[in-house]
C-alpha cells in the first residue's frame, strides 16, 4: 500500500484505510461510557488518535455531509503545496477579481483591482474564513474556481478521501459539495503530517491586516487547553462543523464534529469528547481495542 504525501513515504491511502478498519471494528466494540451525542439528523463525529491512527469514537462518520468552511482546509492544502514547490512565495500578490469581491461574508472586503499577499491570504483563510480570499486563491492557482475545485477533488482522492467532492473553494452552499467526518479527519491529519512548518497558522486567533485587527471564529482555541486548530464552518444545510486538533501529555487527537445546532453546543460536545479521550489527569480510555499500527 503506497500512500504518498508528496515528498514523503507514507503508505497510499494509509490514514484512510486505518480509519476504515477502525470504523468496521467499532460496530462490535461498545463505548465504555455513553457520550451525550446530539440528536440532530446532521450530526456526525469522529475522534482519532493522530499518533497511532486508532479510532476512539465515531458516529455517522461515513455519512454524507456538507463541509461548509471546512472546505478551506483543502484550499489551504493546495496553497501550502504551491508554496513548498516554489510556484509562489508568501510575498506573492494575488489579484482579487470582481467575482471574488462579490462573495458573501465572511469576507475581508476589497476594492476593485486590489490584491492580497499570500501570507495574509493564509491568515485570512485560517482565522477569518474569508470567502473572498478563498475564491481569489482558487482563481490564481487554478485559473478559475471551477478548475480549482477539480484540483481539490483530485487531491482528496489522492489522500483517500473517497466520500468528498468539492465544487468551490470556500464552502458556500452548493448541493454537489459533500464530504464525511472521516474524510475531514483524514484531511486534518494530512495537513499536520505534510505541512508541519505551516501548521502553526491554524492556532492563530487574530491577525493584523491593513491597520485593523481581524478576529477569528474558533473559540476553542481560547478556551480549551491544548487545542491548536484547525477549522470551523457553518452553512444552514450543514449545521455547525469543526475539525479540532488537541495535544496534551505527548498525545494528539483529531476531533471532528459536524451538524451542531449552535457553535456553543458544538464546542461543548467537542470539549466533552476531548475530556473523555484526552483527560488532563490519568489515563484516557483506550477506546477501540484494535491497534492500527
Amino acid at each position: 500500500m503506497a500512500f504518498v504525501f508528496e515528498g514523503r513515504s507514507f503508505a497510499r491511502g494509509f490514514v484512510a484505510l486505518l480509519l476504515a478498519a477502525a470504523l468496521a471494528a467499532c460496530t462490535t466494540a461498545p463505548e465504555p461510557r455513553i457520550i451525550r451525542a446530539p440528536t440532530s439528523t446532521k450530526y456526525a463525529a469522529l475522534v482519532v488518535d493522530a499518533g497511532s491512527g486508532r479510532m476512539l469514537y465515531e458516529a455517522n462518520s461515513s455519512a454524507t455531509r456538507y463541509p461548509a468552511s471546512l472546505t478551506k482546509m483543502m484550499t489551504l492544502y493546495l496553497l501550502f503545496e504551491a508554496i513548498d514547490t516554489g510556484r509562489i512565495s508568501k510575498a506573492t500578490e494575488i489579484p482579487v477579481s470582481d467575482h471574488a469581491r462579490g462573495q458573501p461574508p465572511s469576507k475581508l472586503g476589497f476594492k476593485k483591482n486590489q490584491t492580497i499577499d499570500v501570507e495574509s491570504a493564509i491568515r485570512a483563510l485560517c482565522v477569518k474564513s474569508a470567502n473572498d480570499v478563498a475564491v481569489a486563491v482558487a482563481e490564481y492557482l487554478g485559473g478559475s474556481e471551477d478548475a480549482f475545485a477539480g484540483m481539490m477533488t483530485a487531491k482528496a482522492r489522492a489522500l483517500g478521501m473517497n466520500g468528498t467532492v468539492f465544487r468551490n473553494a470556500s464552502g458556500l452552499p452548493d448541493d454537489g459539495q459533500r464530504t464525511t467526518a472521516r474524510d475531514m479527519a483524514v484531511l486534518g491529519m494530512a495537513l499536520q503530517r505534510r505541512f508541519p512548518h505551516h501548521y502553526p497558522y491554524f492556532s492563530a486567533t487574530q491577525f493584523a491586516y491593513r491597520g485593523k485587527m481581524v478576529q477569528g471564529h474558533n473559540e476553542l482555541l481560547k478556551s480549551m487547553r491544548g487545542v491548536d486548530g484547525i477549522k470551523t464552518g457553518y452553512i444552514r444545510a450543514s449545521g455547525y462543523n469543526i475539525v479540532t486538533s488537541v495535544a496534551r501529555g505527548g498525545r494528539r487527537l483529531i476531533v471532528v464534529v459536524m451538524g451542531g445546532d449552535s457553535a456553543r453546543a458544538r464546542n461543548a460536545h467537542v470539549a466533552e469528547l476531548i475530556e473523555r479521550y484526552l483527560p488532563d489527569r490519568g489515563r484516557s480510555d483506550p477506546g477501540n481495542p484494535l491497534d492500527l499500527f
